[in-house]
């Protein structure tokens, strides 16, 4: 495989600040939940702070793109990896001097949620200031990939050093991960949209943002539809998924779907790469269907070795839709307004989750753990083909070219290429 990209400058710093970012942020859950409770002894305390994180998530997501549309992604990311570096850094000095605090930890962890909401659309934005339109699956399946290992090798990792020399280490490497992104990422360019700035506030921004979510037809859709799969599907796996699998399969059973599925996620990632389609949203919503499959396989009461094949297909088609996903936005939302689409999307999304966690359970306890699993697989599968019937998704043309030029309904005329010249380096 040749990896071209990682040939051009910006880029290949960009993907070094991910990579080690991505790997410290995939050890610190861990070793937070294990500080949090060995110092506390309370899974009231372990609710507390991470509710804390969660809040200014939510609440600053869209104050968060409307940032990155105004400044530079490049800007963004520097000073929300600094204030990461810090935040952990404060974590792990408690843990480290034995000085635990529910409410010190917690303030910490709600400023890290702030930082988080800023993180997530400023990544989305960047990528087309770096990359060319035609590499841009490229680009998202590299880091798709680095994504899903560290999602695979973190917790691992962390649950050792948590075992070998307790969480406040473990907490620590976050902090300087986050250090050494942001020493990476302080060398791409400050490129900001081509598009000139209007002296307008945060909130003005905001409701452009959010108009233009609203205009574009498949931009919505697959947000409703990805806000249907978290709301019927992740509360049920996160929750019924351990208790059922123990029933059919035995409680060894649950780790190895687990890391089966991380696999998926890796493997999908890196083909990415390669494939070519012309449709490529098309492409990954009718892989994200496969995501149902676990869930309709335990509630079909189903043994072992069809849950493992189900969990590892289920990988390959969220990596797929994923990275289908982010390249589409890249490559047809204009870049000057494509962090605060993002984010409108990303709210979508995250307000599902909890909604779901919080569902589950009553519904469970009413109608049965199986008969609701099996109803959140069928709603999870429906809700990701639905939106293929409508020439908006099923029609956008990937990669963007002058051939690809005739409007598809519900999506804006073709403009300028989504990145300026100062992100243009490598060409």
């Amino acid at each position: 495989m040749s990896f071209f990209l990682l040939q051009q400058t910006d880029f290949r710093w960009f993907f070094a600040g991910q990579l080690v970012t991505l790997l410290g942020s995939s050890m610190a859950p861990v070793a937070l939940a294990f500080a949090v409770l060995d110092a506390s002894g309370s899974t009231g305390d372990l609710g507390v702070v991470l509710a804390a994180r969660m809040v200014p998530l939510l609440a600053l997501l869209l104050v968060g793109g409307a940032t990155a549309d105004r400044l530079s992604p490049r800007t963004v990311l520097v000073a929300t990896n600094l204030g990461a570096a810090c935040t952990q850094g404060c974590v792990a000095l408690l843990l480290l001097t034995g000085h635990y605090a529910l409410l010190p930890v917690a303030v910490l962890e709600f400023l890290n949620g702030v930082l988080a909401a800023f993180t997530t659309p400023a990544q989305r934005g960047a990528l087309p200031q770096l990359v060319e339109g035609a590499r841009l699956q490229q680009a998202n399946a590299l880091l798709g990939t680095v994504r899903n290992g560290t999602k695979i090798l973190g917790p691992s990792l962390s649950g050792v050093l948590v075992v070998v020399t307790g969480s406040g280490p473990a907490i620590a490497i976050d902090a300087v991960t986050s250090l050494l992104a942001a020493g990476c990422l302080v060398r791409l360019p400050v490129a900001t949209s081509a598009v000139t700035r209007r002296r307008v506030g945060v909130p003005a921004d905001i409701r452009e943002g959010w108009r233009e979510f609203r205009r574009i037809r498949w931009v919505w859709l697959g947000a409703l539809s990805f806000f249907v799969i978290n709301l019927v599907g992740t509360g049920t796996w996160q929750i019924l998924g351990p208790a059922l699998t123990r029933q059919t399969s035995g409680k060894a059973t649950w780790g190895l779907v687990l890391s089966v599925r991380g696999i998926g996620l890796l493997t999908m990632s890196a083909l990415m790469y390669r494939l070519a389609v012309g449709h490529l949203l098309r492409f990954g919503q009718l892989m994200s269907a496969l995501g149902a499959l676990p869930l309709l396989v335990l509630g079909a009461q189903l043994n072992a070795p069809w849950l493992i094949a189900a969990a590892f297909l289920a990988g390959l088609g969220f990596a797929a839709s994923g990275i289908s996903w982010d390249t589409s936005l890249q490559e047809h939302v204009p870049t000057h307004v494509l962090s605060r689409v993002s984010s409108c999307n990303d709210l979508l999304s995250y307000l599902a989750i909890p909604i779901g966690q919080l569902c589950v359970g009553p519904f469970a306890r009413t109608l049965g753990a199986f008969r609701v699993t099996m109803t959140a697989g069928i709603v999870s599968a429906v809700a990701a083909v639905i939106p293929l019937a409508f020439a908006a998704v099923r029609r956008l043309p990937h990669p963007r070219t002058a051939d690809d030029a005739a409007p598809v309904p519900g999506e804006p005329a073709p403009a300028a290429p989504s990145r300026n010249s100062a992100g243009s380096a490598g060409e």
